[in-house]
């Protein structure tokens, strides 16, 4: 029997150059966040649960947000990700503010978890087609030693209102992930897309596949995932800016042969919210998407 995958949702990021808590903000033209057009997607593609990685200071408006429209329609579940989630007594960091990061909050997930998952960040659109192609995935092909990332060409997912950081990836013939480099300060000037982040200009080409952290996992990557932090924690515990992201874990999993991870089409449509004047553009973005009958006038009804 094909188990239904799991949405795990990455909704705990503190949303600092946007200003304020774009989690739950709406923009849906009746309100919707963005999250809920990923979260009624998947449940569209097949999904069966949806898991939330909050904090603890925002999980009772979380609730109070989310939980009405999704009774009845799939299963939530939610998990706390503090500054001391899996972290020894004698590790912590009494002076540390940032969250430790994306492969962190995954694995504060480990126990809600016994199935093929999805991880996404709660303030991107990613489009229909990438929840049908990463649910049939996760329903059929994913192995313990073979996971997926959803790909977007860079060309799709610059922002008007200022440079980015993506996650830019290396391919082999077969079309699988062997490597990802994260590239900053990327912005179209004159016809080309440049990165000018590690003190060099780089020119990246149109279709490069790209990261925006929609993942598909196969859940024996949790023991993969602890051991890595158990790894981390020690050899960062005087640096009180280190994060521990998903993209080291795919990296790390890569290069010791131990999982392949299949790079998935389906990322046609992203947009997200980076800067405050993208909010405009997102909102327009989904009124048209419902004009044109793609999302119901009303998601929840």
């Amino acid at each position: 029997m094909t188990q239904k995958p799991t949405l795990v949702v990455l909704a705990a990021g503190m949303g600092s150059r946007y200003g304020g808590n774009k989690q739950i903000d709406g923009f849906g033209p009746n309100g919707e966040t963005i999250l809920e057009y990923s979260i009624f997607d998947a449940i569209r593609a097949g999904f069966g649960k949806v898991v939330f990685i909050v904090r603890q200071e925002i999980l009772d408006v979380a609730k109070e947000k989310f939980l009405p429209k999704l009774q009845g329609k799939i299963e939530v579940d939610w998990v706390i990700q503090s500054l001391d989630s899996f972290v020894p007594s004698e590790l912590k960091q009494a002076d540390r503010v940032k969250p430790f990061g994306t492969a962190h909050a995954v694995l504060c997930a480990k126990d809600a978890v016994k199935e093929p998952f999805a991880v996404i960040n709660a303030d991107d659109f990613y489009g229909k087609e990438a929840f049908d192609e990463i649910g049939k995935f996760l329903s059929k092909d994913a192995r313990p030693d073979l996971h997926a990332m959803v790909g977007y060409a860079i060309q799709n997912v610059l922002s008007e209102n200022g440079t980015v950081s993506r996650g830019v990836c290396k391919t082999n013939e077969k079309g699988q992930l062997i490597g990802m480099t994260e590239r900053t300060s990327i912005a179209r000037e004159g016809g080309k897309i440049l990165s000018k982040g590690e003190g060099e200009v780089l020119e990246i080409a149109e279709n490069t596949p790209v990261s925006m952290n929609f993942w598909g996992f196969h859940p024996d990557v949790f023991a993969d995932v602890e051991q890595m932090w158990k790894d981390f924690l020690p050899a960062n515990r005087d640096n009180l800016k280190s994060e521990f992201y998903i993209p080291t874990v795919a990296n790390n999993l890569i290069q010791s042969g131990k999982a392949a991870f299949e790079i998935l089409p389906g990322g046609k449509t992203w947009f997200g919210v980076t800067y405050t004047e993208d909010k405009p553009v997102v909102i327009e973005a989904l009124k048209s998407l419902h004009d044109s009958g793609e999302y119901p006038a009303e998601l929840w009804k």
